[in-house]
């Protein structure tokens, strides 16, 4: 019978319930435990795949090609895991299914109600995130907060399940936070208390309390917290904010989470192992080196809709044992000043990716800017396509050289429709999506870095290279080093006469992990790197 453990969170959103409940996920794996994570998004959208960045962060996508929460790569980071479409349910998908299933007849003509047939839908979801990766222990993050109205049918049917199932079978930690008055210098617990009662009126008492701090937590307030909230006091575990995410598995290990779960859960005996991931924290902490790179983007101002590619960043400088200098550049403000007052003295150039026109010319102003000034760039999936455009326009003589997503009418399309996106109309779930193929070629800076002659990556695009035009620009110097097994689509480019200039159609970033970069970022970082080290030898000699 396999453990459930439901995570839920109080007092505010965005509390950190997705790296408590993967950092748990981590340390559970490393005793030995097979382990699958489930997000449930109280939102009534189907999935973010439709939803701006400003409203949810980064929309991220699992090898069978589900739009997801960007908790879902927090899970897949911790866990060296690929989840899929069973680990992510949203309030949209469990209507959207149960109406399907009243229109097919199922019911036998009886009354759909939230109880039974809507909690028994998100229970039956829940046991699919076990069965999907055959795990001894599931855990349940409920996104949002307790007390939102939107998340009421998923902690009806957590108490049902919790009902159901034997004690030792099943248990509550929940994730609050402790507000800090800067007028008394104090931590308040009181809204921590007022939100287990919350959760107490759907009959989940939880058995273990995760408190957030952006201060120390004393043992008094611990025993305060327990007294209220009928927790014991070691089940009351502090967490005050990290340096790094990633040092948290390591701080809820130290505090006995695990020993807690264990007890409860009446798990077997183990030690975790988490010798690999302390040896990854101990080199994020003691860098040897840094590097400048410079991250253009239309969402830059919200960390969160890049968020996969700031990791991706961090285990390839660890890789190297190095410190990124981020710098977050508008693609818009590349629209009215130059790259050098913009972007300035940079090591390396990341252009993300993207949608839409906005910003665009920003966008092939940056590429310019790294392929004349022969500064390491790596382009994300729109970096690729901007890549092309720009060097049809100034290298290979097309002239106004555009995607036609931002100009239909372009005398040189060099980036076009997919032709299976031709007459789609539905904006959900309809892009190439999910992981596919690619099919190296040989000598090409893309070998070199995976190692191999066949890779698989995931994707969320509908735009492509249009090979009517890619002879003219490999005359130039362009080189298609990257396709689809079929030999029907580009999938990475890169440039001949250039230290390190490549774009990737897919998105590199989602298969990255802390102790296994995703490999065009961590030879994108070791040419900034390589940049950086000969701009400092060049100084010093001048100086002496």
């Amino acid at each position: 019978m396999p453990k459930y453990i439901f995570v839920t969170g109080g007092v505010v959103s965005s509390v950190g319930k997705g790296i408590v409940t993967a950092s748990l996920g981590r340390i559970l794996k490393s005793r030995g435990h097979r382990v699958s994570i489930l997000k449930l998004d109280p939102y009534i959208n189907v999935d973010p795949g439709t939803m701006s960045p400003y409203q949810h962060g980064e929309v991220y996508v699992t090898d069978d090609g589900a739009e997801t929460d960007l908790d879902l790569g927090h899970y897949e980071r911790f866990l060296d895991d690929n989840l899929t479409r069973a680990n992510s349910t949203s309030t949209g998908q469990v209507y959207e299914e149960v109406i399907r299933m009243e229109r097919r007849g199922d019911f036998l003509g009886g009354t759909i109600q939230p109880i039974p047939h809507i909690t028994n839908e998100i229970k039956r979801r829940i046991r699919s995130a076990q069965q999907a990766l055959d795990a001894d222990i599931v855990l349940v993050e409920v996104g949002g907060t307790v007390g939102d109205m939107e998340g009421q049918p998923f902690l009806e049917a957590i108490s049902q399940m919790r009902h159901a199932l034997e004690p030792h079978d099943t248990m509550s930690i929940h994730v609050t936070l402790l507000p800090y008055i800067g007028a008394t210098k104090e931590l308040k617990t009181k809204p921590t208390q007022h939100s287990v009662r919350e959760l107490r009126t759907f009959g989940i008492q939880p058995d273990v309390i995760v408190a957030r701090s952006d201060f120390p937590v004393g043992q008094s307030l611990r025993e305060k917290i327990s007294l209220f909230c009928n927790v014991d006091t070691e089940a009351v575990i502090a967490l005050e904010t990290a340096d790094s995410i990633y040092e948290v598995p390591l701080y809820l290990e130290a505090a006995g989470l695990s020993q807690i779960v264990a007890r409860q859960l009446e798990l077997p005996v183990a030690e975790a192992d988490l010798e690999d991931w302390r040896g990854f924290v101990q080199r994020l902490r003691e860098p040897s080196a840094t590097a400048r790179i410079a991250l253009v983007g239309k969402y830059v101002e919200l960390h969160d809709a890049y968020l996969s590619i700031k990791e991706a960043l961090i285990h390839a400088g660890v890789h190297h044992g190095a410190k990124l200098d981020l710098r977050w550049v508008h693609s818009e403000d590349l629209e009215s000043r130059p790259p050098e007052e913009v972007i300035g003295d940079v090591d390396g150039i990341l252009l993300c990716p993207g949608f839409g026109d906005r910003g665009l010319e920003g966008k092939i102003a940056a590429v310019r800017y790294a392929r004349e000034g022969l500064i390491p760039y790596l382009g994300d999936c729109l970096g690729l396509q901007m890549m092309v455009c720009e060097f049809a326009r100034n290298v290979a003589g097309m002239p106004g050289a555009n995607t036609t997503e931002a100009d239909p009418r372009t005398p040189f399309p060099v980036i076009s429709l997919l032709s299976e996106q031709r007459g789609v109309d539905e904006l959900g779930g309809t892009m190439r999506l999910g992981g596919y193929d690619c099919r190296l070629v040989e000598g090409t800076r893309a070998a070199e870095a995976y190692g191999a002659s066949n890779v698989r990556e995931r994707h969320r695009h509908r735009y492509e290279v249009n090979n009517a035009l890619l002879p003219v620009l490999q005359e130039h110097g362009l080189v298609a080093s990257g396709w689809s097994p079929d030999g029907r689509l580009v999938e990475i480019c890169e440039l001949r006469d250039h230290p390190w200039m490549v774009g990737a159609q897919f998105h590199p970033e989602f298969t990255s992990r802390p102790n296994r970069p995703n490999p065009l970022f961590r030879d994108f970082i070791g040419a900034a790197l390589e940049r950086a080290g000969s701009a400092a030898a060049t100084g010093a000699v001048a100086s002496a």
